[in-house]
């Protein structure tokens, strides 16, 4: 464990001017307040916030950034206060240690609903000091360190977390390092197999390759001091996450890869890097489509470079990286290498390309979205890989790699995004759905008054396009339930002889807890507020006296439940023994679909005078038309359902009960018979008469009806009725479908 000077004397080596009471401080303070608390490792806790704090000393940072990570786990996990840290300290420091903290006791269903609350929480203080972004990295990195103390399920969960969200958000804001050592730790502990596999193969190629990678080192110095050009020129070998991400992602065995080994030729001026990529491509022929200038066009993260494939020394195929010393160290420390100390004061440059991306990003995923929303939408907006389009007035527009012409049209405005109908690549008109590449000059059409499609949500790859998707798609369902409350609220006030406008209901906004009137429209549509309350809220001194009546109830009708087919004695229901259960496929006009078999042996059953008793089945019974099917049931007879219904899902395991039923009504009187409809209504006055007078004009019988209020504004209300066939039902339901008072209506099959 690093001691109480180690950390002294390691932020002076950069930083002379540090205040080295206030390190000496925050040590002390941070060994006391963790006491004997221990990590998994078995290690004393406090190493931990230290070793954090070691892992920024490299990164040059200021004195507060230092005290913050010694202190960030104060709050969280011993009895320390933000309020004690403002007075120890202060409140700079309290606030880099409250945005490091995790939100206690959130009251979330889920996890991933805990964890994208936490992550808002931090993106948030993030935004307001890149401070905080900086000690929350190193912390993940050194947990990465000492991750396999941890059970296996917590080690997958924190690795795929990291590789998700932490890793790529390194990259985002430019270091690079750090996001390799974090891919290769979380790969480690994800797919430890594949991890060792490739790093063995890694090493016995650098074991064989390390005087070919000299040679090149050497014969790129020699030929660029040639041409008058003083450079670095360092080999390097990819790290086994990067080499497995490129064989998974081009579908390429390990002996097909051919640019394992990068050089990075470092250069003293921007003019240099250009003559030295002029040297490099006069000497050595170029690999075709793989030249990146990030110099002219610099990546979202400040990232610039020029980057390029040669076929060099001895045909091997050699990437090289080109850049300034000072591109070199943002390459290498990203938004860390702003920290600059001029006169013993830090200037962390707020001004950066990346921290203005992260605080833009930020901004645009805040807007409302639930917690796991927010962590879906921050995981596609770190995507690395970038494609660069233009807009057709030359703008820049960086787009995650697969980003399609939806997604453009989003990143240049929401609003072009959800009425955009059509585009044009490069002066050609192109499907919405076209994969934009690099240098595609991009033109959206767009038609007024379009709503983008609920299915686009799952087509785009940026977060900005997905959650305007969504919030474009749940405006249009609001809208829709607004209009439904608009015509409820309406009747309502017509029914309490009440005038009614929006100006009036403008003035009761403050007594319904609304902020507007779409909202109540809205909230009434959707049956969670009763319109009488809309209409007392506009008229105080209104009394509805509905509300003090109970709903209409009944008990749940029992059909023919217990006695024998209540049909005439000349009606007849023949039963054949199959010696096998009903085939319950569609009605191809066999003879096993409903017409008796030659051989089968039928049972006549006549009226109440038969030897076995017959009855339909309790909830929803059947009708002439249906396809049906007997259940026997030893000393109770047979329960006759039709074949669609769900209660023989029962019997599935009981074949010899299973009956082939036909019906034989042809000829007899005519009789009705049971059925059930499920009805849901529009609650006012009237309604139910407008339903029992359908049946009534359709001939129906109404036998039973139970009603329960769902809402103040919905009722359910069950039918029992007697038809006289599937086509007279079919007919009944078919009209109540169109009534303005019903809004569903469903038979039901007991």
């Amino acid at each position: 464990m690093m001691r109480q000077y180690e950390l002294v004397e390691r932020v002076k080596a950069y930083n002379p001017a540090a205040d080295e009471a206030m390190l000496n401080r925050a040590y002390v303070y941070a060994m006391r307040a963790h006491g004997t608390q221990k990590r998994a490792s078995g290690d004393l806790f406090f190493a931990h916030p230290l070793e954090v704090a070691a892992i920024l000393t490299d990164l040059r940072v200021d004195d507060a950034t230092i005290v913050a990570a010694v202190l960030h786990d104060t709050v969280e996990d011993t009895a320390a206060t933000l309020d004690e840290i403002n007075r120890t300290f202060s409140p700079e420091i309290g606030t880099l240690v409250d945005g490091l903290t995790k939100i206690k006791r959130l009251d979330l269903v889920s996890k991933q609903a805990a964890q994208g609350e936490n992550f808002r929480k931090l993106l948030l203080a993030i935004a307001a000091d890149v401070r905080v972004l900086l000690v929350k990295l190193a912390d993940r990195l050194h947990n990465m360190r000492t991750l396999q103390h941890m059970p296996p399920e917590k080690r997958a969960r924190i690795a795929q977390e990291t590789l998700d969200i932490y890793a790529p958000l390194a990259s985002r804001m430019g270091m690079q390092e750090l996001r390799e050592e974090l891919e290769d730790l979380s790969f480690r502990n994800l797919k430890p197999d594949v991890y060792a596999t490739i790093s063995k193969r890694l090493s016995d190629l650098s074991a064989k390759n390390e005087r070919l990678v000299e040679s090149i080192e050497r014969d790129l110095v020699q030929r660029l001091a040639a041409k008058g050009i003083t450079a670095g020129v360092t080999g390097r070998q990819k790290r086994p996450y990067s080499i497995w991400s490129k064989m998974e992602r081009k579908s390429v065995a390990f002996e097909q890869l051919s640019d394992i080994f990068g050089f990075r030729v470092v250069v003293d001026s921007v003019d240099t890097c250009y003559r030295t990529l002029g040297v490099v491509h006069t000497t050595w022929p170029m690999v075709p489509g793989r030249y990146k200038d990030y110099i002219s066009t610099p990546k979202q993260n400040d990232y610039r470079s020029i980057h390029t494939t040669v076929i060099g020394p001895k045909s091997q195929r050699v990437e090289l990286q080109i850049r300034t010393r000072e591109m070199e160290d943002v390459a290498e420390y990203g938004i860390a290498a702003h920290a600059l100390y001029k006169d013993g004061s830090p200037h962390l440059a707020t001004e950066s390309g990346a921290y203005q991306w992260l605080r833009r990003t930020i901004e645009l995923l805040a807007e409302g979205d639930s917690p796991e929303e927010f962590l879906e939408h921050t995981k596609l907006e770190l995507f690395q890989d970038q494609v660069f389009c233009f807009t057709p007035k030359g703008r820049l527009i960086a787009l995650p790699r697969g980003a399609t012409p939806i997604d453009f049209a989003y990143a240049v405005h929401t609003e072009l995004g959800n009425a955009a109908v059509g585009a044009k690549i490069n002066g050609r008109i192109a499907p919405l759905l076209t994969e934009l590449q690099n240098g595609d000059e991009v033109e959206i059409a767009r038609a007024d008054g379009q709503t983008p499609p609920a299915a686009w949500e799952s087509l785009v790859v940026t977060g900005k396009a997905r959650a305007a998707i969504r919030r474009a798609t749940r405006s249009a369902v609001r809208r829709q339930y607004a209009g439904l409350g608009r015509q409820i609220l309406d009747r309502a006030f017509e029914r309490a002889g009440k005038n009614f406008s929006d100006e009036k209901l403008r003035g009761a906004l403050p007594r319904l807890a609304r902020t507007s009137t779409e909202d109540v429209f809205a909230a009434v549509g959707r049956g969670e507020m009763f319109s009488g309350d809309v209409v007392k809220a506009v008229y105080p001194d209104y009394k509805d006296e509905r509300r003090s009546q109970p709903a209409a109830t009944g008990p749940r009708p029992h059909v023919n439940g217990a006695g024998r087919l209540s049909l005439d004695k000349d009606q007849t229901v023949r039963l054949t023994w199959p010696g096998k259960r009903p085939d319950k496929g569609p009605d191809k006009g066999s003879k096993e679909s409903g017409e008796e078999r030659e051989g089968a042996e039928a049972i006549p059953i006549r009226g109440l005078d038969s030897d076995l008793p017959v009855r339909f089945a309790p909830n929803g019974g059947a009708v002439p038309g249906d396809r049906i099917v007997g259940i026997l049931t030893p000393g109770e007879g047979v329960t006759i359902y039709p074949i669609q219904s769900p209660a023989l899902a029962a019997f599935d395991n009981e074949p010899d009960r299973w009956l082939d039923v036909r019906w034989d009504v042809d000829g007899a009187p005519h009789q009705r018979f049971p059925a059930r409809l499920a009805l849901q209504s529009i609650n006012e006055p009237g309604s139910f008469a407008q339903i029992a007078q359908v049946i009534a004009d359709h001939d129906g019988n109404i036998d039973n009806i139970s009603m329960k209020r769902r809402s103040q504004d919905f009722t359910d209300v069950l039918i029992d009725l007697s038809v006289w066939d599937l086509k007279h039902l079919n007919a009944i339901v078919s009209e109540l479908r169109a009534k303005r008072v019903v809004s569903r209506v469903d038979r039901v099959n007991g």
